[in-house]
């Protein structure tokens, strides 16, 4: 590696010719990082005190170590947001100076034939930066002065218009800009393919610009290593049909989202979306990174991110399918995509028929919406779907994922039709994650000719207003601000309108008569509204009532039949080799009431969940895996919590960190457990260490 400073327009100026290999991340800048590049520009241009600016590092590649006064391309690793944005300013600057130079070396000829192009050469080699894919052609057609294709690079084209807006705008103070151009500097960085690491220097190589996302860092840590007709036949077989895909706009805000599901889906764990790099690093060395190796991995990827862009993008074709993938959308419950990820493939795979495939999809809806009504803590979702598909047997595919669903239980549990029912009459709806969601769902349950909700709005019956009409107060009685505020934003009292400037605030007599009024509705969510005499508390609860029967049809439950349901149960072991009988000090007068006291608490965390298993020197309590393990010692129980030290909150100080030292159990971190009145502030502790595991930490 060799390294110099240089004028940014200096180095320009030398090199014959940039190119953006294949396997780089499209031109990404957006107009925050323009804007700020632009204020930086100008800035140092009026200044006449400062020299210089510098504006970051260009890294390149070549065959051999040396600088720009080579002739040949110079591949670049780092740098390209930069060079293309300048290219752009560069271009929109000449095109606004015409014959004009406002400072030495700043005419729309000398700008275009040092900086942007090389005069005397044909074809590609006439530019001097060459992009990869639409970004490409857009910035040859605008350095061309030629209309730009249908289809063009957004970002290309936005960006530079910008620079053409904020130029006129300038007026006068031109020279400001020139002279700041001028001053810009980089560290020009060269590389020897033999002897440096481009991925590794890549990887550290971000500290100006925009961030790289963990889609570019895979997609170079995949690429960059290998031979270039490999290189460009991989990535135009696989990874660009992936870019295609998603799309300028949602490769960028969706790729890695769908790479943290997919890896999810392969390895069982979730990675933190800021590792998912890491993540898929470490699951691609178990392949064979060489050859067939690469192809296989690339191969499967794009296959599940096609699955993926059907289900979260809306390219499905099949109209079955994509309905139910709308509705899952609008839930906005991204965890759901591992599992889902897994039986759209079987779908593909004809192994899940498609009437299978959209029961349970309709029951992954069902599953989350009944817990956002009853208000359970989403947390737990992600290690749910993460590891659903453990749980299912595959040639019993539906009936198998039904009873997953009813047999889990505590805050994992489906709620059930009477709590569903309860909730779905007293919740806030109207401030729910998606009203109009709840809204269309009964609205169109069970109807050929659906109706587009999004062409009314929604209407509160008793009206919002705090201070009501004096019709409303008499029809809703004496405690009518009570009786506003407890069921104003409930489902009693919302429905779907067209007329809803027309309604306003007025009594419910002049809603429900009036031309488009209730009882001229087409809306199915107002039938039967129209033929209320009045509208005060019995009408909201009877009117609740119905929507919530309809609503469990909606939105229906697993059910199974108990014999069925019972073979899915976990069975109790018939024999094993230790008991308590092998832990003397836990049926002894002292312990004894401790160790019964915490194993009752313990398995209430989940009854549905937690095991307990006697081994030799230590009992283990598990869930997903061991969470507490406890070792009986003569005149206390030590409780080995699986958690890091770092991860225990625990006020009192009472905890030991064991990482370094040899101990029985499973974890990091251990307690002491030596008299009842201790148990409540120990449990505490446990229960960190259970919920960490079933992901509601």
């Amino acid at each position: 590696m060799k390294a110099t400073a240089a004028k940014l327009l200096g180095f320009m100026k030398q090199s014959p010719q940039f190119s953006i290999p294949i396997y780089q991340r499209t031109y990404s800048w957006m107009e925050r990082e323009c804007r700020q590049l632009w204020n930086d520009i100008i800035r140092t241009g009026k200044d006449g005190s400062v020299s210089a600016h510098f504006v970051g590092s260009i890294v390149y590649i070549e065959k051999g170590l040396y600088q720009v006064t080579t002739p040949e391309p110079l591949l670049v690793i780092d740098g390209q947001q930069r060079l293309t944005t300048m290219s752009l300013l560069i271009e929109a600057l000449a095109r606004h100076l015409g014959e004009t130079e406002p400072v030495d070396g700043f005419s729309a000829e000398k700008l275009r034939s040092y900086y942007l192009l090389n005069p005397l050469e044909k074809g590609e080699r006439r530019y001097k930066l060459l992009l990869s894919q639409n970004d490409k052609s857009t910035l040859l057609e605008l350095l061309d002065q030629r209309q730009l294709s249908s289809v063009y690079s957004v970002r290309v084209r936005e960006n530079f218009d910008l620079f053409e807006k904020w130029i006129i705008e300038l007026g006068s103070e031109l020279p400001a800009l020139c002279n700041g151009i001028a001053k810009l500097m980089i560290v020009d960085i060269s590389l020897s393919r033999g002897q440096d690491n481009p991925q590794l220097i890549f990887e550290s190589m971000n500290s100006t610009g925009r961030e790289l996302t963990q889609a570019d860092l895979i997609r170079n840590y995949v690429l960059m290593g290998l031979e270039q007709e490999l290189q460009t036949r991989l990535y135009n077989q696989y990874w660009r049909p992936m870019e295609i895909a998603f799309g300028q706009q949602a490769y960028t805000t969706h790729f890695d989202s769908f790479m943290r599901h997919y890896l999810t889906l392969k390895t069982g764990d979730i990675p933190n979306i800021s590792e998912v790099y890491e993540a898929f690093k470490t699951h691609s060395r178990s392949a064979v990174f060489t050859g067939v190796g690469i192809e296989v991995l690339l191969s499967d990827v794009l296959k599940y991110s096609q699955y993926f862009c059907a289900m979260a993008l809306a390219a499905e074709t099949d109209t079955e399918l994509r309905d139910v993938f709308n509705d899952l959308r609008e839930l906005k419950v991204d965890v759901v995509y591992p599992f889902l990820l897994e039986i759209y493939g079987d779908l593909k795979g004809n192994s899940l028929s498609k009437n299978d495939f959209l029961a349970i999809v309709r029951l992954i809806e069902s599953y989350v919406f009944r817990r956002a009504v009853c208000n359970i803590p989403t947390n737990s979702l992600n290690k749910t779907f993460a590891t659903f598909n453990k749980k299912i047997k595959k040639e019993r595919y539906l009936e198998s994922t039904k009873a997953h669903f009813l047999l889990m239980s505590s805050y994992r549990r489906f709620p059930s039709d009477d709590e569903f029912n309860r909730e779905f009459k007293v919740r806030d709806l109207y401030n729910f994650r998606n009203c109009s969601y709840w809204l269309r769902r009964i609205e169109n349950y069970d109807r050929k000719e659906r109706v587009v909700v999004d062409e009314y709005t929604i209407e509160h019956i008793v009206p919002q207003n705090e201070d009501l009409r004096d019709e409303w107060k008499r029809e809703l009685g004496d405690n009518w601000k009570e009786i506003q505020a407890k069921w104003l934003h409930t489902a009693g009292n919302l429905t779907l309108t067209g007329y809803n400037s027309e309604y306003s605030d007025r009594p419910f007599a002049e809603k429900r008569d009036m031309v488009g009024g209730f009882k001229d509705s087409p809306i199915r969510l107002n039938a039967g509204i129209g033929n209320k005499n009045a509208w005060n508390e019995n009408t909201i609860l009877e009117r609740a009532n119905e929507i919530s029967n309809k609503a469990i049809s909606v939105w229906g439950s697993s059910t199974l039949e108990a014999l069925i349901l019972d073979s899915y149960r976990k069975k109790p072991t018939l024999f094993t080799e230790y008991s308590i009988e092998n832990h003397p000090f836990l049926k002894s007068t002292q312990l004894n009431p401790i160790f019964e006291a915490f194993r009752k608490e313990v398995m209430a965390l989940d009854p549905g969940s937690v095991t307990e298993e006697f081994l030799a020197r230590y009992v283990a309590y598990k869930a997903e895996t061991n969470f507490v393990d406890i070792v009986p010692q003569s005149e206390r129980i030590v409780l080995i919590l699986n958690l890091d030290p770092f991860e225990i909150n625990d006020p009192k100080g009472i905890c030991k960190d064991v990482s370094s030292v040899g101990h029985w159990g499973n974890g990091n971190v251990s307690v002491g457990l030596a008299a009842l009145e201790e148990l409540p502030y120990v449990m505490g502790l446990v229960r960190q260490s259970f919920e960490k595991q079933m992901g509601n930490a």
